[in-house]
């Protein structure tokens, strides 16, 4: 007798239980399990009212697989539907992914690697950021990783400047509106807790495997979290002080947003867009497992292979990509943070 059989008989429902179907004949094997189940309940703790231990007491009752297979079921009826719709309305990413991809991987080292080092300085004016640059490029292109290390550069670059190209807006719009605020925080929150891997999960059946937009998207869903959070804070942050005396100049909302709020915020944003480029290049090494190039190619290939030594330098390649980053985000960090104080 299962543990829930007088819940079922207590409430009226026998009869809609024994209506859900008799069940085939069983295995010698299932019956062990079932007496064996049996013994434990009664000797056992009575086990939580779970989906599957209610369909023991009640066979019409849904198990725990019914609810999983719904899911899917009803994912997989709206699919087309949801296909039609966002297929058109993402496909110039993977334009810009294989766009970008082929200039980068295409255009020889000599001419890709001083580009590199003039944005380095125009963003940093540094001769020390400058020369780590070329050193960690350097050592990456000595050990043939070159244009892996490219092609991970150009999924960084395009999904992190989508990210800060819808992100800025959507802070500064939460910022300027309490109830936006507090409908997109849980959506931010759900973003910034979900396990990595569950983003390909329902890419995987919406795009195809060959789409560079599949992996464009995960990483954008992934990464476009802190940029928003901290526009939206830094414009929040700015002193009110500073804002009466623009309402006392009179300037319009623009004004005071283009004018003061987001030159005061700038630290706050840009500090955003540092945590938007790391969380780009964590995602891109995942999004590995669904045909992203790059250096999450060799340690995928350095896992599945048990190749030490690949995975090892291309762990180490990720490495230096991730400080070179970070370095000249926060040396032209600093030097805004420089530029308001000397105001």
């Amino acid at each position: 007798m299962a543990t829930y059989d007088g819940l079922f008989d207590t409430l009226g429902l026998r009869d809609w239980c024994d209506s859900g179907g008799e069940a085939g004949p069983m295995s010698m094997e299932d019956l062990m399990a079932q007496t064996k189940g049996s013994e434990e309940a009664a000797n056992g703790p009575v086990p939580f009212p779970s989906l599957d231990a209610l369909n023991e007491a009640c066979p019409a009752w849904p198990q725990s697989r019914d609810l999983t297979v719904g899911l899917e079921q009803g994912f997989l009826d709206i699919r087309d539907a949801l296909t039609v719709v966002v297929d058109p309305v993402t496909q110039p990413l993977s334009w810009m992914l294989r766009g970008t991809l082929d200039v980068m991987t295409s255009t020889p080292w000599y001419v890709m690697i001083p580009i590199l080092l003039l944005i380095t300085w125009f963003v940093t004016r540094s001769w020390k950021i400058i020369g780590f640059v070329a050193l960690g490029i350097g050592l990456l292109a000595f050990v043939d990783y070159y244009d892996y290390a490219m092609q991970t550069l150009a999924i960084i670059f395009v999904c992190a400047f989508i990210c800060v190209l819808f992100g800025v807006p959507i802070g500064i719009a939460m910022s300027r509106s309490d109830k936006l605020q507090r409908v997109a925080i849980p959506v931010l929150d759900m973003l910034q807790t979900l396990p990595p891997f569950v983003y390909l999960i329902p890419l995987i059946f919406l795009f195809s495997v060959t789409e560079p937009k599949l992996y464009g998207i995960a990483v954008i869903l992934y990464a476009i979290v802190p940029v928003v959070r901290l526009t939206d804070l830094g414009i929040r942050l700015v002193d009110k002080d500073v804002i009466e005396a623009a309402d006392a100049f009179g300037m319009t909302r623009r004004q005071k947003l283009f004018g003061v709020q987001i030159p005061l915020a700038l630290p706050n944003i840009m500090a955003g867009v540092n945590q938007t480029i790391m969380m780009s290049l964590a995602m891109v090494v995942i999004a590995s497992m669904v045909s992203a190039p790059g250096l999450g190619i060799l340690v995928l290939r350095g896992i599945r292979n048990l190749e030490l030594g690949v995975g090892l330098i291309a762990g180490l390649g990720i490495v230096i990509l991730a400080i070179i980053l970070d370095r000249v985000t926060k040396a032209s960090l600093a030097r805004i943070d420089a530029s308001q104080s000397s105001r």
